[in-house]
């Protein structure tokens, strides 16, 4: 995983963390995040990655994730995925706000981020 370690910067672009691991750690070091579960041949879920990398580079004070959770399963229990994508958008660390809608536009995107703020 790499990262921009600093809490008031978030990286351009969404960062492809490995697993439970690397989300933690993430967690630990950005205040807000926004991670979208996802898995391999789901076509949603490739339809969405570019949304997701236009939400990253639209939102300087947000770091943008993906994860897999078939690579690491016990996120799936963890955090409730029962279906792809799913979007969780993370504050200090805690699950504020879930999209689990399928394929979500930029401005569906922006407006769950604004919602769970409110």
């Amino acid at each position: 995983m790499s990262t921009n370690t600093s809490t008031t910067s978030a990286p351009d672009r969404p960062i492809a963390l490995e697993g439970e691991a690397d989300l933690d750690a993430l967690l630990a070091e950005h205040d807000r995040v926004l991670v979208e579960f996802y898995t391999d041949g789901c076509a949603l879920c490739a339809s969405i990655e570019p949304v997701i990398g236009n939400v990253a580079r639209a939102h300087e004070d947000l770091t943008v994730a993906t994860v897999n959770p078939r690579d690491d399963p016990p996120l799936i229990d963890r955090f409730q995925i029962k279906s792809v994508p799913t979007l969780l958008f993370f504050e200090d660390g805690e699950v504020v706000g879930r999209l689990a809608s399928g394929f979500q536009g930029g401005d569906a995107i922006d407006a769950f981020l604004t919602e769970a703020t409110e």
